[in-house]
């Protein structure tokens, strides 16, 4: 028995609206812009973006200017597969080859090198839109240390004068989730009675001694913190490269020998 027309869009719909998204959804948006007559929903619904979103990045309205990554080289989408869409503006695209990720386990994030330079704009970001997250909590999502993040405060990083609050989701420093989560955490840390307890801190002072206690206890931690980040680090690192080399083993396939060759 056939299936309804109605019935079958609802269904492909479901499908699509479920799918993957592209790794760099912002960068794919843009490279689809420049190089394709697709329209602004069907990349916005491509790519898990507003239409806004899509519009203003092909005004260059956007922040950041993104820099495109072309989705058909990464194997998420075919050139049939956009011919399609330009073909009927009510066709939604299918993602081809979900992106591959590399999962990382808890503790301070490996940061490429060229993203390294990067890393004091997003903690600006942090500072200035965020200042209930805590130190701690920055090292973790960008990678960096307490001396940096207290340099940047109070402005005395050596190169405070060329430093932009940037988004790190953005700068690719750290996912929106991991953003998501710290904000939330943070806020749930602080609660309802933080006025309460700033006031009982005032009415009795600190022990010293405790102070004291504290401090070693908090060296202690990030120096077992530093010791498991940098085995983290390694272990990335490799399946980094072996992810890279597994790319372009599936880019260029080794011929297969023909009768000739025997």
């Amino acid at each position: 028995m056939a299936v309804p027309q109605g019935a079958a869009l609802l269904f492909r719909r479901h499908i699509v609206a479920n799918q993957p998204k592209p790794l760099m959804p912002h960068a794919t948006a843009s490279w689809l812009v420049d190089n394709t007559a697709l329209s602004f929903t069907q990349i916005a619904d491509f790519c898990g973006l507003h239409i806004l979103e899509v519009q203003a990045i092909a005004d260059d309205l956007a922040s950041s200017k993104y820099t495109g990554r072309d989705p058909v080289h990464s194997g998420e989408l075919t050139h049939e597969e956009i011919e399609r869409g330009q073909a009927d503006p009510d066709y939604s695209l299918v993602m081809q080859k979900a992106p591959v990720d590399v999962s990382r386990t808890k503790g301070p994030r490996y940061t490429p090198v060229s993203k390294r330079q990067d890393k004091p704009d997003g903690i600006a970001w942090i500072l200035r839109n965020h200042s209930e997250i805590s130190d701690a909590q920055i090292g973790r999502l960008i990678g960096t240390t307490r001396n940096t993040i207290n340099a940047i405060r109070e402005r005395s990083h050596w190169n405070i004068a060329n430093i932009q609050a940037k988004d790190p989701v953005t700068l690719g420093l750290c996912s929106q989730r991991e953003l998501d989560a710290a904000v939330a955490k943070a806020a749930k840390r602080a609660g309802p009675s933080e006025e309460a307890a700033s006031e009982v801190e005032i009415a009795a002072p600190a022990d010293p001694r405790n102070d004291k206690e504290r401090l070693i206890e908090e060296l202690r931690r990030e120096r077992e913190e530093a010791i498991s980040a940098a085995a983290r680090a390694a272990q990335e690192a490799e399946a980094e490269a072996w992810l890279e080399a597994k790319r372009e083993a599936e880019a260029n396939p080794e011929p297969e020998p023909g009768p000739d060759s025997l």
